[in-house]
């Protein structure tokens, strides 16, 4: 059971839940090893398990009919990839795709929609990371609509980067395009410029970031946005009451209250 608490300790969203269901999770949940390029679920099919990833990355890609498509969010170890499933629908709205190889946390997608249902504490958490992913999801969405390609590229190298440990990705070019949808040929100017700016270094299959701050600072608006959304997520988690020595609840932790003219905005979905 104590390796099965602290391989937990690597997923934040598996750790926020109540500390009392350890034991219930423990039941339901499976390590998976998961390969790179490897489909979890295509758009529109019924959802069999969901995963909490702890070193694999997952990108969630909105295919079109003639076989394209783009990446509309990454999941790491802050998330759960298949929220389809206990939000009552049951399909996949978007397809999973392995982007980084590693560890994940398994569960059947019938156990996780029981679970929700039947523990309020679990659905009101599960709905919190839902609504940063969404928020996530639509920014990815305007930002490859509306902001050149070399932004784009620093902003979907941050965030992938942020899920992961080291300072290179093992991908191609034309892989990064495929997320991106867009042209291979883009995806390298744009990532020349990039390396004559000092910022990345590129070779085959590989890209490294040199100048982590340079890279936010060529981004566009959006990496901002996103990840202002989950560390609010982060911050925010309800600590869970645990029992002292003496049986008795400890004392919630009182929380400084934001000043008079602070203002959070949320974008509509």
């Amino acid at each position: 059971m104590s390796a099965f608490c602290n391989s937990v300790q690597n997923n934040q969203l598996l750790v926020s839940l109540p500390p009392d269901l350890t034991d219930l999770l423990a039941q339901h949940l499976e390590p998976v090893q998961l390969a790179a390029g490897e489909m979890l679920y295509e758009a529109g099919t019924v959802l069999r398990h969901v995963h909490f990833p702890v070193t694999a990355v997952v990108s969630l890609v909105s295919p079109l009919t003639d076989g394209a498509g783009a990446e509309v969010a990454v999941v790491g170890s802050e998330g759960v990839v298949g929220v389809c499933a206990f939000m009552g629908g049951g399909k996949a709205l978007s397809s999973a795709v392995v982007q980084r190889p590693g560890l994940a946390w398994r569960m059947s997608a019938r156990d996780i929609a029981d679970l929700a249902r039947d523990q309020e504490a679990v659905m009101q958490q599960l709905l919190r990371y839902t609504q940063v992913l969404f928020t996530h999801m639509a920014q990815s969405s305007a930002c490859n609509r509306h902001h050149a390609l070399e932004p784009q590229l620093c902003r979907w190298l941050l965030q992938h980067m942020d899920r992961q440990a080291g300072d290179e990705l093992r991908i191609t070019h034309e892989r990064i395009a495929g997320m991106l949808g867009v042209r291979r040929e883009g995806i390298t100017g744009a990532a020349q410029r990039l390396q004559r700016s000092g910022l990345i270094r590129c070779r085959r299959g590989h890209v490294q970031v040199i100048d982590r701050h340079g890279l936010e600072a060529h981004s566009c608006e959006c990496y901002g946005v996103v990840q202002q959304a989950y560390e609010r997520l982060r911050n925010n988690s309800p600590a869970w009451p645990r029992t002292g020595s003496l049986g008795a609840p400890r004392p919630p932790v009182a929380r400084p209250k934001a000043p008079a003219h602070a203002k959070t905005m949320e974008p509509s979905l």
